[in-house]
């Protein structure tokens, strides 16, 4: 195994690693350093997210910063992950002497910014908006700068700061070294790459975060209106976790923080619309774990590094399948086990098993935990925190005499009583009836697969044809909202959905048939009437005579078509 000795850093910078208990590089450290520090050729670095990326490229910039004057610029995406980036640049340069290290943001006065430019900096980390605002005021100088870094480049590209990169590449001199750190070489990333990069070498470390072998993920399925209701039994049940939930948007991230607050949960949201001032105040009760769960959005979490988190949780899946690695990387570091929990409706297990394919893991789908585990889980953790705790160290122990004598006047059954109502009351009165929050189709969700043959396809659903496909423009938010244009249809479970060219084929429980046809038949999709009728792809199929078409005559064996969407139509 290779030491960060045998790199050929100096003695100031291994001094630095040494106090950090640094002895071991990560994958991408071991191949980026040495090529930093022996060449002065352009470079693309692939790793995702938790990899040590900023040591990949700030241990050999550090190493050779020796002169006076701005050397290096770091561009990356939030302000988060710039205050990160310098955080870490000068916890490495502890013991170099001379070195200064300035970040520029937005949300931050840009005179102090401006003020500590002026006093002399060997290296800029910057975002690229506040980075062209310096730029343009004659503020920032780039021509004389030896390294160029795009920090997350991908992440920069994705957030449309395509103009400002090449606004400030365009300031750079051509004689340059440019390190391109992405997690993906998406096509925009390429583009940058050949446009400012000159027979770039590169190197790629495992798609996969360097702890993805500690993480363990875990899938639950409910229906979307019972999303938050199954969140906070999720939390009951894991007393201690200390993690980070993603939601997508900056209104969901303050929404559910909010009602998670309401509840009495120690939570806070993270979000664009967050001060940098409170964003500084929450991510130190964060890190002192005096907020033990954190709501952001993927923007908003980018730059949070703690290395000891228990949980990365989804509220919702995101948009980019590459995304959740992002995400789930944040847990399992240093060696930790961590886990990763999604939160899904029935329409997204496909999702998720896309995204097994691309980590090469296997996802286990829990079940949404009950009142009795909720409690059990509780007690257990109580347990272990008085086995664990030194409750009675540099106390007064004829104090807790005098008590413990009192105490003992009480009848143990009513201290006993007395202590679970103060303690897990709560537990038992929001759980004792509650209700079954899981929802699972007809067929399981954790082993979908495809039927052998027709006679094991469930017999609770049946195929019904509509006339129309992809041509007309038809898609599953097109059948849902036909569905849901009718009220006697709110409700109804609708099982996978195959979309033709000219038709569409959609499974809904048997029950449910005569109903669907009578209402659908009297909609129109597009100015267009439906006709909808039982698909004769269903097996022992035949042609429906009125009387069998209302339900009253043939029973047909059910079948589920292929290539699946499936879902609830929304109840009012």
């Amino acid at each position: 195994m290779t030491k960060f000795k045998e790199l050929g850093l100096n003695f100031e910078i291994m001094k630095g690693l040494k106090d950090l208990g640094f002895e071991e590089p990560t994958p991408i450290q071991e191949k980026t350093i040495p090529f930093i520090l022996e060449s002065k050729g352009d470079l693309i670095a692939l790793a995702q997210t938790g990899t040590g990326k900023t040591a990949a490229f700030g241990l050999p910039i550090l190493n050779q910063t020796k002169a006076k004057g701005l050397q290096t610029i770091v561009l990356c995406p939030t302000r988060e992950l710039c205050i990160q980036i310098s955080k870490d640049l000068k916890t490495y340069a502890k013991y170099s002497k001379n070195i200064s290290i300035t970040p520029v943001y937005g949300g931050e006065r840009i005179d102090i910014q401006i003020r500590a430019l002026r006093r002399g900096t060997n290296i800029v980390v910057g975002t690229p908006g506040r980075v062209c605002d310096l730029i343009r005021r004659g503020d920032l100088k780039l021509q004389s700068i030896k390294w160029l870094v795009l920090d997350e480049a991908d992440e920069m590209l994705d957030m449309g700061f395509k103009e400002d990169l090449d606004a400030v590449l365009e300031q750079t001199p051509a004689d340059r070294q440019t390190l391109l750190f992405s997690a993906t070489m998406s096509r925009s990333v390429s583009s940058i790459a050949k446009q400012y990069m000159t027979k770039a070498h590169e190197i790629s470390v495992s798609d996969k975060n360097i702890g993805a072998d500690n993480i363990s993920h875990e899938y639950y399925v409910v229906h979307a209106r019972d999303r938050f209701e199954a969140l906070k039994r999720i939390l009951d049940s894991l007393p201690g976790v200390y993690g980070i939930l993603f939601c997508r948007t900056r209104r969901e991230t303050q929404e559910v923080a909010d009602k998670l607050k309401q509840a009495h949960y120690e939570t806070e949201a993270m979000h664009g619309d967050i001060s940098q001032t409170m964003r500084t105040k929450i991510m130190d009760r964060f890190r002192q774990k005096r907020i033990h769960l954190l709501v952001a959005t993927d923007v908003a979490a980018r730059g949070i590094d703690v290395s000891d988190l228990s949980h990365i949780i989804n509220y919702n899946l995101p948009d980019k399948n590459e995304i959740y690695t992002h995400r789930s990387g944040r847990t399992g570091r240093a060696q930790k086990s961590g886990v990763s929990i999604s939160i899904l409706n029935m329409r997204e297990v496909g999702k998720i098993r896309r995204i097994e394919a691309m980590l090469g893991k296997k996802f286990k789908h829990k079940q949404v935990p009950n009142g009795k585990i909720i409690l059990n889980n509780q007690i257990d953790n109580f347990i272990k925190d008085v086995e664990g705790s030194n409750i009675y160290k540099g106390k007064d122990d004829d104090s807790y005499q005098e008590i413990v004598k009192k105490l003992k006047e009480v009848k143990k059954e009513d201290l006993i009583k007395y202590f679970i109502d103060v303690k897990f009351g709560h537990f038992i009165n929001n759980y004792q009836n509650s209700r079954n929050l899981n929802a699972n189709p007809s067929r399981s969700f954790s082993d979908r697969r495809e039927p052998k043959d027709r006679s094991s396809l469930d017999e609770n659903s049946m195929d019904l044809r509509i006339n129309f496909g992809k041509r007309n423009g038809f898609n599953v938010k097109g059948l849902f909202s036909l569905i849901n244009s009718n009220k006697s249809l709110h409700g109804i479970v609708v099982g996978k959905i195959d979309l033709r060219q000219e038709y569409s084929i959609f499974s809904v429980e048997k029950e449910m048939v005569p109903h669907v046809i009578k209402f659908l038949s009297q909609s129109s999709f597009r100015g267009r009437k439906v006709n909808i009728e039982i698909s004769n792809e269903n097996p022992d199929y035949r042609a429906p005579s009125r009387r069998s078409r209302n339900g009253n005559r043939n029973k047909y064996r059910g079948s589920r078509s292929r290539n699946g969407y499936q879902g609830r139509s929304r109840k009012r």
